[in-house]
């Protein structure tokens, strides 16, 4: 089962480095996120408690609908469809994607596991998701591309507990999530007020703004 979910957070981190359309994207990093979560379910360091699982339940349902709604709303008020002039072209980010693949997986073969560790592709797929959410933050010029680019990150620092069989990580993981609940809204608002005052969201060109 692990298996067959590192696949398609494979796939899924891929689509999110080649894709253009940006409900596209939305859509992959709520896949990812319910993918995540699937992936820490069957992880737990002598079995969750009903708490745990009631908080993975919570933790799925914001990150696979609560949060792509908020962002797929937010695309619809912007009325953007595609992002079209990134600073890197799709065929490279593809290939970067290639190369980003290639380097986690070097990364968590080599990297010194603790004992009982039996899974290093998922930690492979927790630091490809955190290298394609960076990606996007750096290579998009769209402020709600970025936006989903720190859910893509937050999204592989979530499953890394489970990944690196680290005790107890659910506490942690309740604050990033929290913090990451309101950056969204957040995000939300001041995508809204770009595009209300400048008629556009290219965080590039807001760099002209002048006295």
């Amino acid at each position: 089962m692990s298996q067959l979910l590192v696949a398609l957070l494979l796939l899924v981190n891929l689509n999110m480095f080649a894709t253009s359309r940006v409900d596209s994207l939305i859509r992959s990093v709520g896949v990812q996120g319910l993918l995540m979560v699937c992936l820490a379910a069957l992880y737990p360091e002598g079995g969750f408690s009903w708490g745990g699982w009631v908080f993975l339940a919570v933790t799925g349902f914001i990150k696979a609908i609560v949060l792509p709604t908020v962002m797929l709303r937010a695309l619809r008020s912007v009325g953007i469809r595609r992002e079209l002039e990134p600073m890197i072209g799709y065929r490279k980010s593809l290939f970067i994607g290639l190369i980003a693949v290639g380097f986690s997986l070097w990364v968590s073969m080599n990297l010194p596991l603790p004992v009982g560790v039996e899974e290093p592709m998922v930690l492979t797929v927790a630091i490809l998701s955190m290298i394609a959410g960076l990606f996007l933050v750096i290579s998009r010029k769209k402020a709600i591309s970025q936006a989903i680019g720190y859910l893509a990150m937050e999204n592989g620092i979530y499953v890394l507990g489970p990944a690196l069989s680290i005790h107890n990580p659910l506490i942690v993981e309740a604050g990033v999530l929290l913090d990451l609940f309101v950056g969204v809204f957040v995000m939300g608002v001041i995508i809204l007020h770009i595009r209300r005052e400048f008629n556009h969201i290219d965080v590039d060109r807001l760099s002209e703004l002048k006295d």
